[in-house]
């Protein structure tokens, strides 16, 4: 080992203990948003940790470490002078209204759910194999239909699907429309309230997130035109889709050729394929920040594992990039591949033969 630079290591320990604190942050999150905590500082202004408590229902002392972790955090903003604490609209947003499009509290439950998994992980490091979607803790799956909701409900149907030509007067006038790898239903449901002319068919091979995709339906008053079936990528039944969709999902198959090969013989003539995909770039390089390190650490627990407990096992992982994905559409037989959207989270693209 060669001679230790001390100011590296310095940094690289308070890098460290940083990434530490921020573990121990996601469970104050949880803690703050099931107590009703970030709730009971939405615009309330400056407010003390005893009105808090008595607001949320909860025990004083906890409730002002609580804060007093969050301030640290600069999570919350802390008044030396007044002994207040004020959750600041930006703060809000992110940690008070659920109807944002960056409410960020449930997400935490996916990394909460790989620590419940970290035996089967430790298998499949050593051995190779897969670990299916449904093997896992079942906090991953609420917490990751709740973390891709929001920015769904922000941009499906106000940015991606007008980027999709012709699409959107499809929908309205009343177009087929089957979502492979739905889930929980959340993209289903929401273009279904948009598009009430429309038919929509939600597909996945989880049998319990078909079960919960057909009570979000339900809760939502779409059920006359949406519907959920248990079927994977490479069988989901129908002809004649004017749109099919892949929200997030492709890089989890174990055969992402076959599924898509699949989707083009279901296509209706001119039809369209939406693929939605995590934002990547093409180059390793170019990923090495913190949304790539998440999308990275997600791909290594989840995507990777499921991939490989499939046929194929391509273990494409959710940093495929434009190039890789696009390579994968050729070979299934599709001749156009166009991306018409993206932000920092995401990259939407139109496909088709």
């Amino acid at each position: 080992m060669g001679a230790i630079d001390e100011n590296k290591l310095n940094v690289f320990i308070q890098q460290a203990i940083g990434d530490l604190a921020a573990g121990f942050g996601g469970v104050m999150v949880s803690l703050g948003h099931k107590c009703g905590l970030y709730k009971g500082m939405h615009d309330a202004g400056p407010i003390t940790a005893g009105q808090l408590a008595e607001r949320a229902g909860c025990a004083e002392r906890y409730v002002r470490e609580w804060l007093n972790s969050q301030a640290a955090g600069g999570y919350v903003e802390y008044d030396a002078a007044k002994d207040t604490y004020e959750l600041t609209p930006e703060q809000a947003m992110v940690l008070a209204d659920e109807d944002s499009p960056v409410f960020i509290p449930h997400a935490w439950e996916v990394p909460a759910s790989i620590w419940f998994d970290e035996d089967k992980l430790l298998r499949a490091f050593r051995t190779g194999e897969g670990v299916a979607w449904g093997e896992h803790h079942h906090r991953l799956f609420c917490g990751n239909a709740a973390f891709f909701k929001a920015p769904y409900q922000a941009n499906l149907v106000s940015n991606w699907l007008p980027a999709l030509g012709g699409v959107v007067e499809k929908l309205s006038a009343g177009a087929r429309v089957a979502d492979v790898g739905c889930g929980h239903g959340h993209s289903t449901i929401i273009m279904a309230e948009a598009f009430p002319n429309s038919r929509f068919v939600g597909f996945d091979a989880h049998a319990d997130s078909v079960t919960a995709a057909r009570d979000n339906a339900g809760k939502a008053g779409v059920e006359d035109r949406v519907h959920y079936e248990i079927s994977s990528a490479k069988t989901f039944p129908g002809k004649d889709y004017d749109l099919v969709c892949f929200f997030d999902c492709l890089h989890d198959m174990g055969d992402p050729v076959g599924g898509a090969r699949h989707a083009a013989e279901t296509l209706a003539e001119d039809g369209t394929v939406m693929l939605v995909e995590p934002f990547a770039n093409d180059r390793l390089e170019d990923n090495l920040n913190t949304i790539g390190r998440l999308f990275y650490s997600g791909s290594t627990t989840i995507c990777c594992p499921h991939s490989l407990s499939e046929e194929v096992g391509m273990a494409l992982g959710n940093q495929a990039g434009e190039t890789r994905l696009a390579r994968i559409f050729e070979e299934a037989g599709f001749n156009s591949f166009r991306r018409v959207a993206e932000n920092p989270f995401n990259l939407v693209f139109e496909v088709k033969l």
